[in-house]
């Protein structure tokens, strides 16, 4: 992709930090002419979703992660093929981030897949006896870490749900009208990704420090 084609340097107004985009009409409106086929709509759109399918994408792989740009351009491929589809029944942004949490967690999976030994070598822990108690900073990464194995083992509404709501702190309002359904059923899912997340933590006593969790 070139500079001019880039949507990150087409990008005409800042993003909020959380919540859906503003000025969904108009991304609407690109939405459906993108979908028959109005490449300059097209490219208008991708530089609109862009900065939110970047964050998606960093919610479920990690910030300083080796596949996070491919991730992105993945996911934007992934959106324009999916266009035809798209009747504006839901706002447009959160129709790409479910695309983009699809896309990322394939990459993530495949990226565990193809590097097993690595993956086991850095997951070795050091001697019981002499390890330091973990940081606040090495708790986090611990959570953020097991949120996104979770995301793996969840039905996919459910992590739709929980990435949304937890990772990206969109309202449940705001998830609700990106995956087209009820607010209480987006706070039903929300919770029971939590409950299993609880379980998985109660099951493995090595995780313990990570129990005080939202």
């Amino acid at each position: 992709m070139s500079r001019q084609s880039d949507p990150r340097t087409a990008v005409a107004a800042p993003v909020p930090a959380a919540g859906l985009p503003s000025n969904e009409e108009v991304a609407r409106e690109l939405s459906l002419r993108a979908a028959n086929g109005d490449l300059a709509a097209t490219q208008e759109l991708l530089a609109y979703v862009w900065p939110t399918l970047t964050r998606v994408a960093a919610g479920v792989l990690g910030a300083r992660h080796a596949e996070l740009d491919d991730a992105v351009q993945q996911s934007m491929i992934a959106l324009v093929r999916a266009l035809p589809a798209f009747r504006g029944e839901c706002h447009p942004a959160g129709y790409a981030s479910r695309i983009t949490l699809r896309v990322a967690l394939r990459v993530r999976r495949n990226f565990k897949r193809d590097a097993v030994r690595r993956e086991q070598l850095e997951q070795l822990d050091p001697a019981e006896d002499c390890a330091p108690s973990p940081s606040n900073d090495t708790l986090g990464s611990r959570r953020r870490e097991l949120l996104r194995e979770l995301l793996e083992d969840l039905p996919e509404e459910q992590a739709e749900a929980l990435t949304l709501r937890v990772v990206m702190g969109w309202s449940l309002e705001e998830v609700a009208r990106a995956s087209g359904a009820p607010v209480n059923t987006v706070r039903s899912r929300v919770r029971l990704a939590k409950e299993a997340l609880r379980a998985r933590i109660e099951a493995q006593p090595a995780l313990a420090e990570l129990r005080g969790l939202p």
